[in-house]
């Protein structure tokens, strides 16, 4: 089925108001249209306006392909016609209004470890004609920032605390158990805690590695006893600047008996839509934790080529 054309509201506003002026210059009378706000133009002015957009694009063709091959890497096997459009192309969410929210998701088992990448973007509405659309968008956005720990839009960030957190709950399929919650957050909101980065084995026996909340780990890669056991779980969240109105990124590692897998999740807000993707890599070898730094810039670089799409 063609998807329809993603358009910015004040076109159709636009055209609203057109209608309206020609039917009062006929005598008879017209409310405007719109799942957000109803009644007449002049209650409309001395209320909450409605957002930038009103429709949404296609959730599996917004990410360029490139981009999605970088973050579904193989092990040197090449793939077939069949299974490269089956991989790269995605499989979409099943939702009942797709100008209110769509979604994708994304996975490729390789020999290192099995990753996942999920994009949910939801175009928020306000019911209260007091509250404008992106006001109610701000609100969403904001309970998901204090939910992972971060400041809400114009706070300053905290630094991240050295403690580490509870174990992040794993997926039903031992990664990251994507999907199940209408507001897209998934599991991650099962893992949030006030959190500070854990030390994290590597392959080669060292410790933690690059990471943009809490800087350079204490490992160099040296020589060092053998593991107790599994790593030690954490999550750590920060702003990230300059992505959208408002955005945020949370890195969180965990365990599980069939293994370890690190998840990235940015949220992010543009207006009226709020943006959710997530990244993950899982490895049943628990000595070779997900390098968290690669992660953290495939899932940052693709937010922000998501924020520039939906900017155009």
């Amino acid at each position: 089925m063609q998807r329809r054309s993603f358009v910015p509201t004040a076109a159709l506003a636009a055209a609203a108001a057109l209608t309206v002026g020609l039917a009062g210059c006929s005598g008879g009378s017209s409310a405007p249209a719109g799942d957000a706000k109803g009644g007449d133009p002049a209650a409309l002015s001395q209320s909450g306006q409605p957002g930038r957009y009103s429709t949404l694009p296609d959730a599996c063709r917004l990410p360029a392909e490139s981009t999605v091959r970088s973050m579904l890497p193989g092990d040197g096997k090449r793939l077939s016609g069949d299974e490269a459009a089956q991989v790269y192309g995605g499989q979409a969410d099943v939702t009942y209004d797709t100008d209110r929210r769509v979604g994708c998701r994304w996975k490729r088992e390789t020999t290192a470890g099995t990753r996942h990448l999920t994009l949910d973007i939801q175009r928020v509405v306000s019911y209260d004609a007091k509250i404008s659309d992106e006001d109610r968008a701000r609100e969403v956005y904001g309970e998901r920032a204090l939910a992972a720990g971060v400041p809400q839009e114009g706070a300053e960030s905290a630094p991240p605390s050295d403690e580490p957190s509870p174990s992040a709950k794993p997926g039903k399929d031992g990664g990251s158990g994507k999907g199940g919650k209408a507001d897209g957050a998934g599991e991650a909101e099962a893992r949030r805690a006030a959190g500070g980065a854990a030390d994290a084995v590597t392959a080669d026996g060292g410790s933690g590695g690059k990471g943009k909340g809490g800087g350079k780990g204490g490992g160099k890669g040296g020589k060092a006893d053998a593991p107790s056991g599994s790593p030690s779980p954490g999550t750590t969240a920060h702003l990230l600047d300059g992505l959208g109105d408002a955005g945020f990124l949370e890195d969180a590692l965990a365990t599980a008996d069939s293994g370890v897998h690190r998840d990235i999740t940015v949220v992010f807000r543009t207006s009226n839509v709020v943006v959710t993707l997530t990244y993950d890599q899982w490895s049943t070898d628990k000595t070779r934790v997900p390098e968290s730094q690669e992660l953290q810039d495939k899932a940052h670089a693709l937010a922000e080529e998501l924020a520039d799409s939906l900017s155009e």
